[in-house]
């Protein structure tokens, strides 16, 4: 998946740099086409996630697929403490929501849209000069853009899969509706 990520980073940075040196007569539609893009992927899984955690019913917040895999409930909690980590990281601090020791499905939408709040704050102040910033992520250096490219990458991952436990309780998920 991390190859997938990078793969998927290095066309869209490779596709807007062609895009501008091959049309300059065209005028740019915003002074930051990078994060403009990352900013649209994470609303999008911001959204989903979102609502895919209130729709889902307290009762199969325990469900799981299958015996060897988290619960519902784990998935967001996983979800929400991942996005904290790394977002509270890149704004500059080290918050931990420990969302994978609750279990209700009320604390875990609390810690699901408080990691968002997180996330909000970095992906709002994203510019295109700030996404080439280098940081250190754990022991590993990465540029700010690459950092929440892979979180926003792994929170889709997620809702994949919480995809499917929505299915199995019949119930259609958020980027599903309307079709």
């Amino acid at each position: 998946m991390k190859r997938y990520s990078t793969f998927i980073l290095a066309v869209v940075f490779a596709g807007t740099l062609y895009a501008q040196n091959a049309a300059p007569a065209q005028p740019a539609q915003t002074a930051n086409p990078l994060s403009a893009e990352l900013k649209q992927m994470y609303n999008g899984v911001k959204n989903n996630l979102t609502k895919m955690a209130e729709k889902m019913p307290e009762e199969h917040y325990s469900f799981k697929a299958t015996a060897e895999i988290r619960t519902f409930g784990q998935l967001i909690g996983h979800v929400a403490d991942s996005q904290a980590r790394t977002c509270s990281a890149l704004g500059g601090e080290m918050k931990s929501l420990n969302a994978g020791a609750k279990t209700s499905k009320a604390d875990l939408v609390a810690a699901l849209k408080e990691s968002f709040a997180l996330c909000d704050k970095v992906v709002d102040s994203m510019t295109d000069a700030k996404a080439t910033e280098m940081v250190t992520m754990g022991n590993r250096q990465s540029t700010r853009l690459g950092a929440l490219a892979r979180t926003i990458s792994h929170s889709n991952e997620e809702y994949g899969y919480m995809a499917v436990y929505l299915r199995l309780k019949n119930i259609i998920p958020p980027s599903s509706e309307g079709r």
